[in-house]
């Protein structure tokens, strides 16, 4: 059992997918970092600088708090509607990032393709194996 397990992992499809999620999370952190360092600030400038993190109802009470973290803190429930809508704002600037990034690694992959195919179409075609037995059944008729 321990053998078809090794066996399993050393597959290139598991190793590949370790690969993918170690190469993913880093990726994702870069993303993050993209988004709430870059762009977020730029959409907050379009909307008068405000955070919309901090935009939240408070479903029980009439209190009243500074950020959402104060009313979590507190223990208010709250309807964090606008931690949500980030959250959608946030994947789809990373679903755009992800977009842009496949589309490009795929162009330089079917380049790649076409400069192969290319390369293959311009080598010259040797002897088949008929025309080879050819010439020689000929020239030992000659001989």
């Amino acid at each position: 059992m321990i053998k078809e397990f090794r066996d399993f992992i050393a597959k290139g499809n598991v190793m590949d997918l370790a690969v993918g999620l170690i190469i993913g999370a880093a990726f994702t952190a870069i993303v993050k970092s993209m988004v709430s360092d870059l762009i977020n600030p730029v959409i907050g400038l379009f909307f008068g600088g405000v955070d919309f993190v901090n935009l939240f109802i408070v479903l029980k009470g009439e209190a009243t708090f500074v950020s959402l973290a104060a009313a979590r803190d507190a223990g208010a429930a709250v309807f964090a509607y606008g931690a949500f809508l980030m959250a959608v704002v946030n994947f789809l600037i990373i679903a755009c990032v992800v977009f842009i990034l496949v589309r490009y690694i795929n162009r330089i992959k079917d380049a790649s393709q076409k400069q192969e195919e290319n390369a293959a179409v311009a080598a010259p075609a040797g002897p088949t194996e008929l025309s080879v037995l050819t010439e020689i059944r000929d020239a030992l008729a000659k001989g």
